[in-house]
Formats: C-alpha cells, structure tokens, sequence
C-alpha cells in the first residue's frame, strides 16, 4: 500500500510540476485534495491508523524491554524503567501534540 501512495504521489507531484495547463489546474488540484483530507471518513480512517500505530509500538516496546531488561546494562536498564514509569503515569496526550483517542 505505502509503495502505491509513492507512485500515487509522485504521478501527481509530475503532473503539476510537468503540466502546461497553468495556475488554473494546479488551484483545481489544490481544492480537491483539501477536500479529500477534510472528508470526515478520511480523517477518522487517519486517527485510527495512527492509534494503532501507537498501540503496536506501546505493545512492541514493552515486549522487547520485558525480554531484554534483564540483560542489559544497569544504566540501560535504569532508563528503560524510567521510560516505563513514565508511560505508565503520561497524561492523555502523547509527545506529538494529538490526544490518544
């Protein structure tokens, strides 16, 4: 899926670089993809991509330091354990800004 946005993006990135059709096109263009990610379909597919994106990487990262927390130097370990403390008493906003709903 990624590589078919790729091709997606770069067809249309080539069309508005490559086009004779002028300003008048490319403000076409412009308004329907504001309109495609202002789709309230869009952005909530968006949103439940990125929570599971955050859920994964919450479940990998506990599943790896749970493994190798035993293992690794003290002063790994110590900031493996502070980053588990520190997710477990995070409020309900992440560190980019968007809430973890």
């Amino acid at each position: 899926m990624r590589y078919r946005l790729t091709f997606v993006a770069g067809v249309v990135l080539g069309y508005v670089l490559g086009t004779k059709a002028g300003r008048e096109r490319y403000e076409q263009m412009k308004r329907s993809a504001q309109q495609f990610t202002q789709n309230p379909a869009v952005r909530n597919t968006a949103e439940t991509a990125a929570q599971q994106g955050r859920d994964f990487a919450d479940k990998a990262y506990h599943a790896v330091s749970d493994k190798v927390g035993d293992r690794m130097p003290d002063s790994v370990a110590q900031r493996v354990h502070a980053l588990r403390d520190r997710t477990a008493h995070a409020p309900a906003e992440d560190d980019w800004g968007t809430s973890n709903t």
